[in-house]
């Protein structure tokens, strides 16, 4: 089923051409700012008109006069200095309904060409706890990843966790000392947290321990094979709980995707090698660096890119580097999405460079830094507790899920605590994941659990009780989902709300293809939240049960007809459904 609005676009083109446009030109087709304008429209004759000196008003009625869109469009017409609007003809939308509904994939189409796709995202650094600091680019990957999964591409998740460097000294070396004074070492390990934290103390404040962890990290790195057998305990260790977080989140990260820092310890001297037969490699106070012409700080000077310590150490743009080679010529990436905090920017950016400098990459590897803001507090500061310490995000989880449970008592005291509690773990963790998934995902935003929790407006909840809502209708009218799905009357739409949902679900397919380009899960969010909306309405104006049997099976088949989209768009949120709310 190709999209109505691509046809639009490939027949106003043709029409564009034959009024002497440019190759290239862009008809720029959107779904229509206000229901008045119609259903789509042309904002790409202006700036045609414009290169071709012509009256972009005179050019549209050029276009117009020669585009065919009989077949689909009720109404072309004219707007403005040169908008034109288009309205879809009803049976053409009556005819897509009904083969929408007989559509397992909802109209949206697969690509015509898979990609490889390699995403990295969550990526927590190993030897203590998951905080909140780990959500977004845990959130943020995974959807991305159902999304380009569900539009045909190979997705390969990477998490690329770092378990490797100072910390895990600091942890052997505290694990040492507990085991001298005969404490139980093994019951302390369970709070990782806690062991982290007091080892990190102990680092900070005795030079003694420090000089011992370090030691520790040394003979780490050169091999030693009880100080590994030690730090594959904190590895396993960390790892476990890791899968406990993303199992409590829904997420699709396992243990085969775990592509950690250390994977690539052995080939570090071979990217140096690499570096240097290219002549890239400076050495700049003992380190060895690549200087680029594009990275220059505010005096003008070249910022370095330092590949390796004046000790021998490597750092974490050479385990980078490391890590484009392998997935771009080992496993023949085209598109390596890094879902990856914004104040890494010049670190990838850097990265990027010297990777596409030393052909690392292959030329045609797109390398795409999809950042994100910050999660502030109430005090516009990075999100903490009450204290100032870092919040564990199963511990974020778990309050979610104990702030829906009360949240479904109020509104359904009925219900068995079995049952709410249940529920409360979809809205609880949903909540999380949605507050998070429908902000643009580029800026800062306030952790709010008022706002997150809210029955109204573009929330979980809200999504989860129209969900809930359409379901309740189905126990009324005593039909299930297979009954709906099997029924062959068609869908006819007879009233405006009807007709705005039809239109709706077009968008389905246009909305799911630009979040796999252009990785803005806030876009589908608004597509849900505003078919929602348009439900809500139909609801109120259009009678279902008590309609005319002809006009009831039709309203039923809209109503599973949405209920499908909606669990369709928060399943690829990662994001499950209720029936009873």
């Amino acid at each position: 089923m190709r999209g109505i609005r691509s046809v639009i676009g490939d027949r106003i083109t043709v029409a564009m051409k034959v009024m002497g446009a440019p190759e290239g030109a862009d008809a720029m087709v959107v779904p229509a700012s206000r229901p008045e304008f119609g259903d789509y429209q042309v904002n790409g004759i202006m700036s045609v008109a414009k290169k071709l000196g012509e009256n972009p008003r005179e050019f549209a009625q050029g276009v117009v006069d020669t585009v065919k869109l009989s077949d689909v469009a009720e109404t072309v017409d004219i707007a403005g200095p040169g908008f034109i609007n288009i309205r879809l003809r009803l049976g053409w939308l009556n005819k897509f309904v009904n083969d929408f509904s007989d559509d397992p994939r909802l109209g949206v189409d697969l690509v015509s060409e898979s990609s490889k796709v390699v995403i990295d995202y969550s990526h927590p650094n190993l030897a203590k706890e998951m905080h909140v600091g780990h959500l977004r680019s845990t959130v943020i990957g995974d959807t991305l990843a159902r999304i380009l999964d569900f539009c045909g591409h190979e997705v390969i998740r990477h998490n690329h966790v770092g378990d490797w460097g100072t910390q895990f000294g600091m942890l052997i070396a505290y694990l040492d000392r507990l085991s001298k004074s005969g404490q139980d070492s093994v019951s302390e390990l369970e709070d990782l947290e806690e062991f982290y934290q007091a080892s990190r103390r102990l680092f900070d404040n005795d030079e003694s321990f420090a000089n011992i962890a370090r030691e520790y990290v040394v003979k780490l790195q050169a091999g030693d094979e009880d100080i590994r057998a030690v730090w594959k305990r904190f590895v396993e260790a960390s790892l476990q709980h890791c899968e406990q977080v993303y199992r409590r989140l829904d997420v699709t990260l396992r243990r085969e995707d775990v592509r950690a820092e250390s994977t690539y310890n052995d080939d570090l001297p071979n990217i140096l090698e690499h570096l240097r037969k290219k002549d890239l490699l400076r050495e700049s106070d003992g380190a060895q660096c690549v200087f680029l012409e594009e990275f220059k700080n505010k005096e003008g000077e070249i910022t370095p890119v330092i590949v390796q310590k004046s000790d021998g150490g490597y750092l974490y743009a050479t385990t980078d580097l490391a890590a484009i080679r392998y997935r771009s010529k080992v496993l023949g990436a085209s598109r390596l999405l890094y879902i990856v905090d914004a104040r890494q920017s010049l670190h990838l950016r850097q990265v990027f460079g010297v990777s596409r400098a030393a052909g690392l990459v292959q030329d045609s590897c797109s390398l795409e830094h999809h950042s994100f803001g910050t999660m502030l507090g109430n005090d516009g500061k990075p999100f903490k507790t009450r204290t100032g310490g870092t919040i564990k995000l199963m511990d974020l989880l778990r309050e979610a899920e104990e702030r829906a449970f009360n949240l479904v008592g109020e509104k359904n005291p009925e219900l068995s605590e079995s049952e709410r509690r249940e529920i409360s773990k979809v809205i609880g963790t949903g909540s999380v994941k949605y507050a998070d998934l429908s902000l643009n995902r580029t800026t800062d935003y306030v952790f709010s659990w008022d706002n997150m929790l809210s029955l109204e407006g573009n929330t979980a909840p809200y999504l989860l009780y129209s969900y809930a809502r359409i379901n309740s209708i189905f126990r009324r009218a005593k039909v299930t989902d297979d009954h709906l799905d099997r029924l062959s009357e068609p869908i006819i739409l007879s009233d405006p709300t009807e007709r705005a949902l039809a239109v709706k679900f077009i968008q389905l397919n246009e909305v799911v293809h630009t979040v796999a380009k252009e990785c803005f899960p806030n876009i589908l969010c608004n597509y849900i939240y505003e078919l929602s909306e348009l439900f809500m309405k139909f609801y109120e104006r259009c009678p279902v049960l008590k309609a005319d049997d002809e006009t009831r099976i039709s309203r039923l088949q809209l109503c599973r007809l949405t209920s499908k989209v909606l669990k369709t768009g928060l399943g690829l949120l990662g994001i499950g459904t209720v029936r009873r709310m």
